[in-house]
């Protein structure tokens, strides 16, 4: 059986033998065909994920070195006029104006107590026609129920009960120490969720499959609650009070987001202003619900933990640790100080820390692992460290841990291992980037050995019942569309690049020095062969570049000089005098417009002042992520558009209406009970055991019953 035949043919191969298939070759051979064309299209599509992964990686690293430039760059800026101008200085509205004021750093009664009283529930007046849900101290495991389902049916919390919450979670977190220490014996398990970035589907989905919070079902959050998502105030709110309700059960770890000033550029403060302010009370911060609620938070973010360790054994932080990172170091700071910790704190501009505590936390917040050996800068974030195996060897053995769990970054499948699976990053926002850009997950520590078990999970139906074509598709789309519109925000500098590269005065340029320009012009390390043909017109025959077709068709950088009809000098006009005083002062010829090498003169005049000179390629990049419009000058608006960006008191964006988001979901009554599941075992790199969940790609969780 399966032997080929063979027959004699009176035709033109008279008197040759020729080979006949038998059925059952001819079947294995189609398999093998069959099975060769979908492992090329499974590798293709591969190909093409991994280049929307990278796109959208590189540039949310980039945004994040943008902002923590800006804000370094203005906030030297205040502290060189607070020296040499202290009236200018005084009437800049900054982020955090108490960092700049004298004894900030001392949190003393008096300042409690005007800030209590400033965001004071009782101060946000509740209306005669409010149906919503009310708040009542002390919050029950009903209550909780009650929020959750509310925020289900797309409900918008009134703003007292939002700073009810956010009160009575701040009064029991000053008493918490920096580390939180959790323990399984009780309940022979623990589940981590990773960052979850305003997706309340996604939690929602995790409260499904795990459970809601209780003494016998605990959790840690490792940060990162707030902030891209659409929904930040409802994930906070249901957060702090299952903590509330359950303080030793909810572990709260602070994450790189729980900062104010990334607030601002990735979306919570919007979001806050959208749904709590008053256009009749905008002005007055005494009527400004909006205002009290970002006062209370930014305090609030000062008084979460920095860490948790799980029965002595697992080390759970929201980045990582470096090599100067120990446990005493983490017990021992005022934690309370860092209401951003982009910078270290300050008292009449002068440092009002140790380097080595500040450094700490930034380490712990923001640091990433990497296969190479070392600690070194973190580059691509612009904070924090990239630390490598020994680097985790080192610190889990002087602590006597056996694992590091850490978050703050996506993952394809919202879990990986690292470090020869001595570090485990675990992601719960799924649909990060977009749609099926990647899968959530949490991690569940069971049994006196803390077995580990990973259950993935996707809360888009969309995302859920896609093919893989459509997925890729999807994903790919809107990887191009973002990089184009950061193409487009470089496009002078760009064509600056081509035109360098095109001495025969062509419209075309050679594929290689295409590809060099653009890295030289947009940086971010991308795989610009690929993404030639997605870019510009080629031609692939000639290995050819229509060089101008790059920017053909792409959208003007005009986002955020104007908003909602009112330009940037009605939006700032309480900065305007003291803004418009630091502008003249870098325009040196008095022209309107700062060039880049007036631009340049003003930040080494300022480097050499704070003793801290500026690299020429910060100094590049500053000036760039300031040209709104890529001109090559920067003009009054778009000086006081990046000091906006960075800025988190006053003014807010001009929005005209509270809206809420309507979330998919039912007002179905919750239960505190999870759901069963099965579960496959899989084996680690060196044998750790960890166990999968078998999703149910059916399973819309977000429209179940708990």
């Amino acid at each position: 059986m399966g032997c080929a035949g063979s027959t004699l043919t009176n035709e033109r191969g008279a008197g040759k033998k020729v080979r006949v298939m038998s059925a059952t070759e001819r079947t294995f051979k189609a398999a093998i065909l069959i099975q060769n064309w979908y492992r090329r299209y499974l590798a293709r599509e591969e190909v093409r994920r991994r280049c929307s992964w990278t796109i959208f990686t590189s540039l949310e690293y980039a945004g994040e070195q943008d902002q923590t430039k800006l804000y370094n760059f203005f906030t030297d800026l205040i502290l060189h006029l607070i020296k040499f101008n202290p009236e200018v200085a005084a009437t800049i509205a900054f982020p955090n104006p108490s960092a700049f004021a004298e004894n900030s750093i001392r949190f003393s009664q008096t300042a409690e107590d005007r800030l209590m009283k400033v965001t004071d529930p009782k101060t946000a007046r509740l209306e005669p026609e409010y149906k919503g849900l009310r708040i009542k101290l002390p919050l029950t495991g009903e209550t909780v129920v009650k929020l959750i389902d509310y925020f289900k049916r797309g409900k918008l919390l009134h703003a007292r009960y939002v700073l009810t919450i956010i009160h009575e979670a701040r009064r029991i977190l000053k008493y918490k120490p920096n580390i939180n220490y959790a323990s399984s014996v009780h309940t022979d398990h623990i589940t981590i969720c990773g960052d979850l970035h305003g997706k309340i589907e996604d939690l929602l989905t995790v409260f499904y499959k795990n459970g809601l919070p209780s003494h016998s079902t605990p959790y840690v959050f490792n940060g990162d609650f707030v902030d891209r998502g659409k929904n930040s105030t409802e994930v906070l709110m249901i957060l702090l009070a299952c903590f509330i309700v359950w303080p030793d059960a909810v572990y709260l770890n602070r994450g790189n987001h729980e900062d104010f000033n990334m607030n601002v550029r990735y979306g919570f403060l919007k979001e806050i202003m959208l749904k709590y302010s008053d256009e009749t009370k905008k002005q007055d911060p005494k009527t400004n619900e909006a205002a009290k609620i970002l006062r209370a938070v930014e305090d609030l973010y000062g008084w979460l933990p920095l860490a948790t360790i799980v029965d002595n054994k697992v080390f759970v932080v929201h980045g990582g640790v470096s090599d100067c990172t120990t446990l005493k170091d983490i017990a021992t700071l005022d934690r309370h100080k860092y209401v951003t910790v982009l910078r270290p704190a300050t008292e009449n501009g002068q440092l009002a820390c140790e380097p080595v505590e500040w450094k700490t936390i930034v380490d712990i917040l923001w640091s990433d692992p990497r296969p190479q050996p070392g600690c070194t800068h973190n580059t691509y974030r612009g904070g924090g460290c990239f630390f490598g195996p020994e680097v985790t060897e080192a610190f889990l053995e002087k602590h006597q841990f056996k694992l590091l769990i850490r978050s703050h970054q996506c993952k394809t499948d919202g879990f990986e291992y690292a470090h020869k699976d001595k570090v485990l990053t675990v992601f719960s926002a799924s649909n990060y980037y977009d749609t099926s850009s990647n899968r959530g997950a949490y991690i569940k520590l069971i049994g006196p050995d803390l077995i580990i078990q990973s259950v993935a999970y996707v809360s888009s139906k969309i995302a859920r019942h896609a093919s893989l074509r459509q997925r890729q598709g999807l994903l790919e789309k809107s990887a191009l569309k973002a990089l184009k519109n950061h193409i487009a925000s470089k496009r002078f500098i760009l064509m600056k690049e081509f035109n360098k590269r095109n001495k025969a005065r062509v419209s075309t340029l050679s594929l290689s020095d295409w590809c060099e320009a653009m890295e030289e012009a947009i940086g971010l390390g991308l795989p610009w062969r690929l993404l030639c043909s997605k870019l510009a017109n080629f031609d692939a025959e000639r290995q050819l570049v229509d060089y101008s077709s790059t920017l053909n068709n792409y959208a003007t950088y005009t986002e955020g000089l104007i908003e909602d009809g009112h330009t940037l000098l009605e939006a700032l006009y309480k900065n305007k005098d003291a803004l418009e005083t630091v502008f003249k002062m870098i325009d040196k010829d008095g022209n309107g417009s700062i060039s880049m090498d007036e631009f340049t003169d003003a930040c080494e005049f300022l480097g050499e002042q704070l003793g801290k000179p500026i690299p020429p390629g910060t100094i590049q990049d500053l000036a760039h992520s300031i040209d709104m419009n890529k001109d090559g000058f920067i003009d009054l608006n778009e000086f006081l558009e990046a000091f906006r960006l960075v800025n988190g008191n006053r003014p807010f964006p001009d929005e005209k209406t509270a809206q809420e988001n309507n979330l998919e979901g039912s007002p179905d009554s919750i239960s505190m009970a999870g759901s069963d599941s099965s579960y496959a075992t899989a084996q680690g790199e060196n044998g750790t055991s960890k166990i999968e969940e078998d999703i149910d790609v059916d399973d819309d969780c977000s429209l179940r019953r708990f």
